[in-house]
């Protein structure tokens, strides 16, 4: 006869296996932050912050339909219509008022469509990242012009921030505290791997020349 866990125990691995996954994504070890995060949410299925901790890490990882997957998997489970309601957007044909700032704006600034698509990755994976926090958008403009000036940035894309400002008519002040709360939220970098578009990326020879010294000084040590 087959042992089954009791509801307490399978509730309490759960969360310890959530725990792991939360450590993991904060180093960024996402392989074994999604790990986790998947067995989270196999042994505690109704528990929605576990399938939305793995849509997070999948999208942080790039994998956007795994994210999507597991998002799916999210909404089944969460009893809270207006949050739910929020992330069923994510699924709609139509832009919500952020992204249609987003089109008119690069439109104008004549940005090319691969940034602007990344842009609007950027924004998918920022909501994914407040999760179930309240989410409030007051000002689309201004998030639209957060993340048309961080996409420029990360992609090394020549355009100012006067000239981002201008065009959604936000303040310069307002889009920076806004484009430092993105950052921070989503950990990133000069041409990071999630949005660069571009076909060679700088990071490659960084992270090429840091394999290098590492050998060097490791030869060193031998020697």
């Amino acid at each position: 006869m087959a042992v089954t866990n009791a509801p307490g125990e399978s509730q309490w691995k759960a969360a310890a296996l959530n725990e792991i996954g939360l450590k993991a994504f904060a180093n960024w070890e996402m392989d074994k932050a999604i790990e986790s995060f998947k067995q989270a949410a196999e042994t505690d299925t109704s528990n929605p912050e576990y399938y939305l901790n793995l849509a997070r890490a999948y999208a942080r990882s790039g994998n956007y339909p795994d994210a999507m997957r597991s998002l799916g998997s999210y909404l089944q489970v969460e009893k809270n219509e207006e949050v739910a309601e929020r992330f069923e957007w994510l699924f709609s044909s139509t832009f919500d008022k952020v992204e249609s700032s987003l089109m008119e704006g690069t439109q104008q600034l004549d940005l090319p469509m691969q940034l602007v698509s990344r842009a609007i990755r950027m924004w998918l994976e920022y909501r994914l990242t407040v999760g179930r926090q309240p989410l409030h958008i007051q000002e689309p403009d201004l998030w639209a012009a957060s993340l048309t000036y961080l996409i420029c940035k990360i992609n090394l894309y020549d355009i100012d921030r006067v000239e981002v400002a201008s065009a959604y008519r936000v303040s310069l002040n307002d889009l920076k505290s806004t484009c430092n709360l993105i950052v921070k939220s989503l950990d990133l970098i000069p041409a990071d791997y999630r949005y660069f578009t571009g076909d060679e990326n700088p990071l490659d020879k960084v992270f090429e020349a840091a394999q290098q010294l590492e050998s060097f000084y490791q030869d060193m040590e031998e020697d």
